[in-house]
């Protein structure tokens, strides 16, 4: 977060209305001429290095477009993300600012930083000097490696859909997971969550973005590297502890998808108010080379190692204790157990 904090101080810039942006701002631009506050702000948080580099490039092709489109019926202000976690704290001050949509534009990651830029300290971000019934609402503009949310969601990975969803305006209430591991900081998770194995490769494929989808594939194999299934206890909606022998991987599942297309928590859905857990259980390496493509359909369900629940909270420690167990939600890293996830419904508003 001090990567965050550092990159907002070194691009100072009004935030709303857009007409008081400061256009030379590296961080913060408006397009077009400089049209009255009385129509919408919309803001878009670009990762130019998404995709190595692929986002920047495809925005800048874009922008005619969505100029076109979204142009006579509200102001764009553009954002560009300067390194990690810069895109919460852009969120942060354009909703406080009055913003009436923040649109995360690349991959799963960016869109994670956007939805944590929702909250501060737990608790929902308002608007300064707004009614009690302005809201900011959440949209996405798929340019990034993964996609995995846009694929729960049947898009297909399209920008110029994507601007035409945000045209149309259909807003749903989509829930929000919060994750605490053993760092005790709250994280939001739109999703999924996932401990142990998948996290662990999760963590290495996070250090192979230059090689694209390939990553995930390359942190599988590093993750494989002195892999143990270990005995877990979870606690399912503050229940009593339960026993979960040779856990390969804990998934929760807000969304379908992760790994850049595997359909690990087939029957989750971001509307329901609850989680989907899978559980893998005692899997050895040859297991995921046959069954690969069943993760990948989501038909995996039926396997007799593989056991699933709905859950509004589960939360989860080693029997052992040694705290390295790998904690990651969309991707990104969070530490190590313990953790305990909470379902939060209909906590955002969303471009459908």
């Amino acid at each position: 977060m001090a990567m965050a904090i550092a990159a907002a101080s070194m691009s100072k810039s009004s935030f709303f209305p857009c007409s008081a942006f400061d256009l030379s701002s590296d961080r913060y631009t408006r397009t077009g001429d400089s049209p009255p506050r009385s129509r919408k702000d919309f803001v878009f948080v670009v990762n130019p290095k998404g995709a190595n580099g692929r986002t920047g490039r495809e925005w800048k092709k874009l922008l005619p477009y969505l100029q076109e489109r979204l142009g006579p019926q509200c102001n764009i202000c553009q954002s560009i993300t300067l390194g990690r976690y810069h895109a919460v704290d852009i969120t942060r001050e354009a909703i406080r600012g009055g913003a009436d949509a923040v649109v995360a534009v690349g991959g799963d990651g960016t869109l994670h930083e956007v939805v944590n830029g929702f909250f501060w300290e737990g608790n929902p971000v308002l608007a300064n000097d707004q009614g009690p019934d302005h809201s900011t609402t959440l949209g996405l503009i798929p340019l990034g490696t993964g996609s995995d949310f846009a694929r729960t969601l049947g898009w297909r990975n399209d920008p110029y859909e994507a601007v035409e969803r945000i045209v149309e305006g259909i807003r749903s209430k989509i829930d929000v997971g919060v994750l605490t591991a053993n760092s005790g900081e709250k994280h939001f998770f739109i999703n999924v969550a996932d401990i142990h194995l998948s996290a662990k490769a999760g963590y290495y494929a996070s250090k192979y973005k230059t090689f694209g989808k390939l990553c995930y594939v390359i942190g599988a194999l590093k993750a494989f590297i002195g892999h143990d299934n270990l005995d877990l206890k979870i606690k399912v909606d503050e229940g009593g502890w339960e026993l979960c022998h040779k856990v390969t991987a804990l998934c929760i599942g807000n969304a379908k998808y992760f790994g850049g297309g595997m359909k690990i928590t087939p029957t989750a859905n971001p509307t329901s108010g609850a989680f989907e857990v899978v559980i893998l259980q005692d899997f050895k390496w040859y297991d995921f080379v046959f069954k690969l493509h069943k993760l990948y359909r989501g038909t995996h369900l039926s396997e007799p190692n593989v056991c699933t629940r709905s859950v509004k909270s589960i939360e989860v420690v080693e029997v052992t204790g040694k705290g390295d167990v790998y904690v990651q939600s969309d991707g990104e890293h969070l530490g190590f157990l313990p953790a305990k996830c909470t379902i939060l419904p209909a906590a955002i508003e969303f471009f459908r």
